[in-house]
């Protein structure tokens, strides 16, 4: 951050008099700039961030985030007003998969249900059957009765699923390009160096990565983990942003990231002068077309309806 205290604290400022008067609601994901989770009204998870979208009474949603996550909000209220403060930010395993591809999945697999992981444009959740988060998706799963189901976009996130399910899992060859790059080698020697942590690991790892660590964990279920936890030193494998929460909630505690670049350049591109123009000017409104957003919304709809623990 280039500016000084004294501006920033300005800024700061500035950007909480907009959003109270403008009524809008700030949400960040856990993998943003830590400025930007500090200053946002609500931090977590997709599942948590959905959930809020869908529950919120404020006119206006500011979601810092990436599209796909906008337009989820857009989808669940569609009476809100939904802005995205940097239209740059993407997700690149959303665009893995397509309408189209799901088609081809379902008349090589006909009867199986579709499970599209929220990580997807409002397109491919309008041609799945119902969603999932990585915090849920062992449950949503679970939750069908068909034996036979097919999960997109992310191999990973669905190979470990697989392992969790008694049912046939059919996967589409997505993944999360940051998650996937962490290699089996780099996970391990991190953990030998820190042989007394408690190791957990985002399923948006590869197999290899997962089978190594303690525990297998949404952003949300690891920050909840390590708040409820007496251990002092935890190795995360997952985008280095979720560091902001973790110290924060966690002060006298260490936390630990492999040896690998874990940062996700989409995420990071939401700057604080892009919140404070978005909430100046309300460009960027994300919007989708009614007959996507009903069959998308069913989709989000099922997922929701699942009983939480």
């Amino acid at each position: 951050m280039t500016q000084s205290i004294t501006d920033y604290t300005a800024q700061i400022a500035r950007i909480r008099k907009l959003a109270q008067e403008k009524d809008v609601l700030i949400l960040a994901h856990n993998y943003l700039n830590d400025e930007i989770q500090e200053l946002a009204d609500i931090t977590g998870d997709s599942l948590a961030l959905s959930i809020a979208a869908a529950e919120t009474q404020k006119g206006v949603i500011l979601f810092c985030g990436v599209h796909f996550m906008a337009e989820s909000a857009a989808i669940l209220a569609p009476d809100k007003i939904v802005l995205l403060p940097n239209m740059e930010a993407g997700c690149p395993m959303a665009d893995m998969v397509t309408p189209e591809g799901i088609q081809q999945m379902r008349a090589k697999y006909p009867g199986a249900p579709v499970v599209a992981y929220v990580n997807t444009t409002a397109a491919t959740k309008a041609a799945s059957d119902l969603c999932c988060t990585s915090a849920n998706a062992v449950k949503v799963v679970n939750s069908l009765r068909e034996d036979e189901v097919i999960l997109v976009p992310d191999r990973n996130l669905g190979s470990y699923i697989a392992s969790k399910v008694d049912k046939v899992c059919h996967l589409w060859e997505g993944c999360c390009p940051i998650h996937a790059k962490l290699d089996a080698d780099t996970m391990g020697e991190c953990l030998s160096a820190h042989p007394d942590a408690i190791s957990m690991a985002h399923p948006e790892c590869t197999p290899e990565v997962l089978e190594q660590v303690d525990h297998v964990l949404s952003t949300g279920g690891m920050l909840e983990f390590v708040r409820n936890s007496s251990h002092s030193t935890f190795v995360i494998a997952t985008e280095r942003g979720i560091a902001c929460q973790l110290r924060e909630d966690n002060p006298t505690k260490t936390f630990v990231f492999p040896d690998y670049e874990f940062v996700c350049e989409d995420m990071k591109r939401v700057t604080i002068d892009d919140v404070e123009r978005c909430l100046n000017t309300f460009e960027h409104r994300i919007t989708v077309p009614e007959d996507i957003r009903r069959d998308a919304h069913r989709a989000l709809a099922r997922m929701l309806a699942i009983p939480r623990d």
